[in-house]
């Protein structure tokens, strides 16, 4: 029986916001069931020296404060990102900021980096690697409104996290924080991602136990603005690029009422512009930076076509308002399916497929 099925309609009477911690809150409490059975061989990955059961991940912005980062794994997520966490606390923009669009199947937030600041993030990151838990984890780290030389807040998050993280994640394009997005240009991209690699250099000087860092960037980049990224990507060495964030665009196709709310849209409208970008900046990039194929996965078709563009690893978020834990089996299953139909013994060998 499929719990949150029977459980679905009753969301729409309860603000998305309050439903997220609703949601939170059953995950401490033990009420979302783990995932019973072993990931299929096919999907195992390896990427930065780090094996993944398979490469589904749960991407930033629903464990904001990395609360419940073993209770998310235990669902089948072959990692998760914990965060956007900013070095201060900040309350974020004022309420409502979350929309369903049920009709689309999307969501619209304009949370503005909402953060219980440094502190009791890195204090569960502590407690968890005390704990010898398993699994991977990366650190999602955003900057405060009020600051204005970003690279330092950056270099802030990664001096906290860096030795606590399997991996880092510079976020460089949520459209709820002014400016933030003008970091995605040449020259101040240049600056920050290379401030924020001497940090984590400095911090651990033995290359071998270094997190990989990684940027996060939005879809709504056109050509010229993805070849700014690689360009920085390729001349700093950055370890990963994830594509996308959100969109502040609004396609045509959209019925909700909540269509013309302000923030960043993700979930199914997203999948075609994302995972056309994605391709872009792989065949750009020509495999020499891996990719995380993130925005509007809600199936294991989507999954590997993302893939198939250039992905190394996905992740998804959105599409569990709509089709609750149980999703993230239903992806694999499918997606080892998929992998095993077109002669892939490998998620690697499937990486970039559609353009060889």
């Amino acid at each position: 029986m499929d719990l949150y099925a029977l459980a679905r309609p009753a969301l729409r009477f309860i603000s998305p916001e309050t439903a997220h911690g609703l949601a939170v809150h059953a995950l401490k409490a033990g009420l979302v069931p783990p995932e019973r059975g072993a990931d299929d061989p096919v999907l195992a990955t390896r990427l930065w020296g780090r094996d993944f059961a398979n490469p589904v991940g749960l991407a930033a912005g629903f464990d904001k404060h990395a609360e419940v980062m073993g209770a998310l794994l235990a669902t089948g997520f072959g990692f998760i990102e914990a965060g956007s966490v900013t070095p201060r606390p900040q309350p974020g923009n004022p309420k409502p900021r979350l929309f369903r669009l049920d009709e689309d199947e999307g969501v619209i937030n304009r949370f503005g980096f909402n953060s219980e600041g440094l502190g009791p993030f890195v204090a569960r990151l502590e407690r968890r690697r005390a704990a010898g838990s398993k699994g991977i984890v990366g650190v999602n780290l955003g900057k405060n409104k009020e600051t204005e030389d970003a690279a330092e807040d950056y270099a802030a998050g990664i001096t906290a996290t860096c030795r606590l993280a399997d991996y880092l994640v510079c976020n460089l394009s949520s459209p709820n924080t002014p400016g933030l997005r003008a970091l995605q240009a040449r020259t101040a991209m240049q600056l920050v991602v290379a401030h924020a690699l001497r940090t984590r250099d400095s911090e651990i000087p033995e290359p071998a136990q270094r997190p990989p860092l990684l940027v996060k960037i939005a879809p709504d980049l056109d050509n010229a603005g993805l070849e700014d990224v690689a360009t920085v990507a390729l001349s700093t060495g950055v370890d990963g690029i994830i594509i996308g964030n959100t969109t502040l665009s609004r396609p045509a196709s959209l019925r909700s009422a909540h269509k013309a709310e302000s923030g960043g849209l993700s979930g199914r409208p997203l999948m075609a512009l994302s995972t056309e970008r994605l391709g872009v900046l792989y065949r750009m990039l020509g495999g020499r930076v891996p990719l995380i194929g993130c925005g509007g996965i809600s199936s294991g078709a989507d999954a590997y076509k993302k893939i198939r563009a250039g992905a190394s690893l996905v992740q998804l978020y959105s599409a569990l308002v709509f089709h609750g834990p149980g999703l993230v089996t239903r992806i694999k299953q499918d997606l080892a399916a998929r992998l095993k139909a077109d002669g892939f013994r490998t998620v690697g060998e499937a990486v970039g497929a559609d353009f060889r």
